[in-house]
């Protein structure tokens, strides 16, 4: 996008001038890829990935601490949700027992497994928080069905839901663990999305995951392609990014808006053009940014038009307010968004 054109959208968010963000990695200490990330303040901020990783900073990512459960670096933690500096509950992903919930309310000097999965063909991809007491994790399909795993007690424990709510999930569809981003929430709605079969879709809540209404998407899906990363800035306005992780660099129609909750979904007129993995708003009503292996871009309209601001790779993004995004990926990289 044109210069000009940005700083007209700047304008109309609120930027008095055409913005120039740039990212400027923290350096964690850490090789593992960081695919979940949970931004709690300017302050505090969690990042979890391969190896059994868990890092913390409370000081704005200067220094970064390992603080991972013990004895789990054969597990990926793909997504982390944390409330202060003191209590995160962090998800690993994969087949059968692979799959485990882990809580800490100490700053992760202690940790309690709070769950692990016993089903072998249940895997689970992602985790959020509606609120402090309640959380759903997504597995993908069992018996044909997304499954559903609920806590009403800040993650102490969990309880798969009954399927009798779900719709039937497509013939290859599946949910992406690339961010700890296909399963969101959003003024006491949640939402996830999904690949891998004809069509790719998202699914809504409104009852804390007991039942789920599901639209098609214009973001192409296949094998290896579909949503990877849903952002909500409120329960209506929607942004979804995408692409196909096996062929990074083209993304046709990989991203789409919606502006119903979700009712209905439209393709961004001017989308990254790559494959993202993650996406997040800074503000409700400010700018949404999108990351992924190849690069990071900027809309300053809602979702509808994007620019490319970095070509470093990054999978995950958070912000917790204008000035307070951080980015996360492979090789431990960490970094904070700066205009």
């Amino acid at each position: 996008m044109a210069a000009v054109s940005l700083g007209v959208l700047a304008v109309s968010t609120g930027f008095t001038h055409t913005p120039s963000p740039s990212w400027e990695l923290s350096p964690t200490g850490s090789t593992a890829r960081l695919r979940g990330l949970s931004v709690v303040s300017a302050s505090t901020v969690w990042a979890s990935g391969s190896e059994g990783t868990v890092l913390r900073t409370v000081n704005g990512g200067r220094t970064w601490s390992s603080v991972g459960p013990p004895d789990t670096a054969a597990l990926q933690f793909r997504d982390i949700e944390a409330f202060d500096a003191r209590r995160a509950v962090a998800l690993s992903i994969g087949s059968g027992e692979e799959s485990r919930l882990y809580r800490t309310a100490d700053g992760g000097r202690t940790w309690t497994e709070s769950f692990r999965n016993t089903d072998p063909a249940a895997f689970y991809d992602c985790l959020t928080f509606l609120d402090e007491r309640h959380g759903l994790a997504l597995s993908d399909p069992v018996g044909g069905k997304f499954r559903i795993l609920a806590t009403s007690d800040a993650g102490r424990s969990w309880s798969v839901l009954p399927s009798a709510g779900m719709p039937d999930a497509l013939p290859g569809e599946f949910a992406f663990a690339a961010s700890g981003t296909c399963l969101v929430a959003a003024g006491g709605r949640a939402y996830f999305a999904t690949g891998g079969g004809a069509t790719a879709r998202v699914f809504r809540s409104d009852d804390l995951g007991r039942t789920w209404r599901v639209t098609d998407t214009p973001v192409p899906s296949g094998p290896s392609a579909g949503i990877y990363s849903l952002a909500f800035r409120d329960r209506d306005h929607g942004v979804a990014v995408g692409g196909d992780y096996a062929a990074p660099t083209a993304a046709p129609d990989g991203a789409a808006v919606t502006r119903d909750g979700g009712r209905t979904w439209t393709p961004a007129p001017r989308e990254p053009g790559e494959y993202r993995s993650g996406a997040a708003w800074m503000t409700r009503l400010g700018p949404v940014l999108a990351v992924g292996p190849t690069g990071s871009d900027i809309s300053f309209d809602g979702g509808r038009h994007w620019s490319l601001f970095d070509s470093g790779s990054f999978d995950a993004v958070e912000c917790a307010g204008l000035a307070v995004c951080f980015a996360s990926g492979e090789q431990g990289r960490v970094a904070r968004l700066r205009w």
